[in-house]
């Protein structure tokens, strides 16, 4: 026999095994046991099918989140370093350099839960347990000042949380409403117009001017007849606060820029910003949303001194039951003292 018959007679039969082989799936693979395809199938919908029973509340959620969570997002969910901001950010989506957080952008809470059972806490991913996942999107929506601190998240309740961007968010309707109107037939696509004809250029029109500083002469002759003449009044005398403690405040003040902002172009995050607080009513700034105690407070007519301040930034909870700000106090009373000079240097 020749070295090719030798060769062709085991190709053969090979070739002939491989329609038997496909009918059996090449002998590979077994259908999926219930216990793996649970272990897989672990995503949460929006609609809240996933969700697996349990509960947790604000304060439980604290306590993990600062175990398991803080160390990149911080404390309050302000972040550390450059990891996700995950509170705050409310109203400034419209910005140049918008702030997306849970409170501020996210549309669904089944994503907090999803997210943080499928892959937190970095390095220990579905480590924990449901009740401790229900938690810690409790104490999340409470940062976002979405809850009160008495809140409860559980399965039951999960869906009569209302995200408060929900409404911007909807499905992508381009090919109903967009795409007819580009792939209408009544365009044209050549021998459209004549020759295009410039007759005249915008700035000879005075429609746009020929300078940026003629304009800005404009703007500020404009502005100088239009402001009338004003009296000076002679203003109290203020006494300023002691420079040497507003310098020490300013360090102080690093443990609360987490949630507040002070000087110019200060705005409300996490917590208020606390332009012109000393001696001014208790929770009224604007565009802010006080927890109840707050808003008690301020209906009262209550004002901000250097007492009241005081006992508030050594133990806010205690100087104001039900406060949703979640600092543990300021321990020491120099650093107390500085941060109310600090804080007095502001004015509204």
């Amino acid at each position: 026999m020749s070295k090719f018959l030798k060769f062709a007679a085991p190709v053969g039969a090979l070739m002939l095994a491989v329609p038997a082989m496909a009918q059996d799936n090449y002998g590979l693979g077994r259908a999926a046991l219930p216990e793996e395809i649970a272990a897989w199938d672990i995503d949460v919908r929006p609609d809240g099918l996933g969700l697996p029973a349990g509960s947790g509340d604000v304060w439980t959620g604290e306590e993990v989140y600062v175990e398991k969570c803080a160390a990149c997002h911080g404390d309050f969910g302000e972040a550390v370093g450059r990891w996700p901001v995950l509170a705050g950010g409310q109203g400034t989506l419209s910005d140049e350099d918008p702030v997306k957080t849970i409170g501020s952008y996210w549309p669904y809470l089944s994503t907090v839960y999803d997210y943080v059972n499928r892959a937190m806490p970095f390095g220990e991913a579905q480590s924990l347990e449901p009740d401790e996942i229900y938690a810690i999107t409790a104490y999340l929506l409470y940062v976002n000042d979405l809850v009160e601190d008495d809140f409860t998240l559980s399965n039951d309740n999960f869906l009569d949380v209302e995200m408060p961007n929900a409404d911007n968010f909807y499905m992508d309707d381009r090919a109903e409403t967009e795409l007819p109107l580009f792939a209408s037939a009544d365009v044209c696509m050549e021998n459209c117009k004549d020759s295009v004809e410039i007759i005249m250029r915008a700035a000879v029109l005075d429609v746009t001017p020929e300078t940026d500083t003629e304009a800005e002469v404009v703007v500020e002759e404009a502005a100088a007849e239009a402001e009338p003449a004003v009296t000076a009044e002679a203003e109290p005398a203020v006494v300023a606060p002691d420079p040497e403690l507003v310098a020490a405040g300013e360090g102080a003040f690093r443990q609360c820029k987490s949630c507040h902002q002070v000087g110019e172009g200060a705005k409300n995050r996490t917590g208020p910003q606390l332009n012109g607080i000393m001696g001014r009513t208790i929770g009224v700034v604007d565009g802010f949303r006080y927890s109840r105690t707050f808003a008690e407070a301020a209906e009262a007519g209550e004002v901000w001194d250097v007492d009241n301040m005081a006992a508030f930034l050594a133990d806010p909870r205690g100087a104001m039951e039900g406060t949703k700000m979640s600092f543990r106090g300021v321990r020491k009373e120099e650093d107390i003292a500085a941060l109310i000079a600090y804080l007095q240097s502001f004015a509204e």
